[in-house]
């Protein structure tokens, strides 16, 4: 029975160069384009590598590592991050989490060191603590505006991590891709727990109804900048503020902001 590859990666012709490259050792191939989407992926069926991109919009790599590690702790197989951006976090690959690490370079090459590596899994799949677990297409520098890229994303990253509310950002399917740690304090679950989940099934079911009507209001109606309700999580009265998510004037989500109702009307 022929190997089945899971390929993750926002970069459309990145993605076709590996199916074919894969298609011809006689893999299956099954593409994502998003982390979002390859745990949708995951979820209903069964893969023997999975190639994954790093910087991903909505759901990245190292969160997708994350929710594996977490959901399939005895996952049978290997993960392998690839990213052109890997020369610049050389220092953060420990926390990362991946089994191998793929640089991206000119594909003539990288068609080389990939099938090197496939030989390599196929033999054994996952690497012993001596095996060198980077393959880079040849010899790279860090490039100093990505590392400014990667440093300004983490600055992003850590204004909504330290907002004082919960922050909860939700994917025009209703199903989550962010929580910040606050927002995961209240409703007392991880971030691992979370991602891909409709955001239904984190509120009771007497404010669903509620809840989803709320979603399509705002989202459908460009003069409201937000509403809000109330509803209760964990035996805590929270105070849920639901605004529109939208990227170049296009609906693309939704923002849910999240505050203890009584330290709320403290504060007011």
């Amino acid at each position: 029975m022929s190997k089945k590859v899971l390929v993750i990666d926002n970069d459309f012709f990145f993605v076709e160069f590996l199916t074919e490259l894969f298609e011809t050792r006689g893999y299956e191939v099954v593409k994502s384009y998003d982390g979002k989407e390859g745990i949708s992926k995951l979820e209903v069926g069964t893969f023997d590598f999975v190639f994954c991109d790093l910087i991903m919009p909505k759901i990245d790599g190292k969160q997708f590592i994350g929710f594996v590690r977490k959901k399939y702790p005895e996952a049978s197989f290997p993960i392998i991050i690839m990213s052109a951006t890997l020369v610049e976090q050389m220092d953060d690959m420990g926390d990362i989490g991946a089994d191998y690490y793929l640089i991206k370079g000119p594909m003539e090459i990288m068609t080389e060191h990939v099938n090197t590596l496939l030989d390599r899994m196929e033999k054994k799949p996952f690497p012993d603590e001596k095996d060198n677990i980077l393959v880079e297409p040849g010899k790279l520098y860090p490039r100093q505006v990505t590392g400014e890229l990667i440093e300004n994303a983490k600055f992003q990253r850590a204004i909504v991590e330290s907002i004082g509310v919960g922050i909860v950002v939700i994917d025009k399917d209703a199903r989550i891709f962010l929580a910040n740690p606050i927002a995961l304090e209240i409703i007392g679950k991880s971030l691992e727990t979370l991602l891909n989940q409709p955001i239904t099934s984190l509120f009771p079911s007497k404010d669903r109804d509620k809840l989803i009507k709320t979603l399509k209001e705002i989202i459908n109606n460009r003069i409201l900048k937000k509403l809000v309700f109330i509803t209760t999580l964990n035996d805590q009265e929270i105070r849920v503020i639901v605004s529109a998510l939208r990227v170049n004037g296009k609906a693309a989500g939704w923002i849910i902001a999240m505050e203890d109702s009584d330290q709320w009307a403290e504060q007011v």
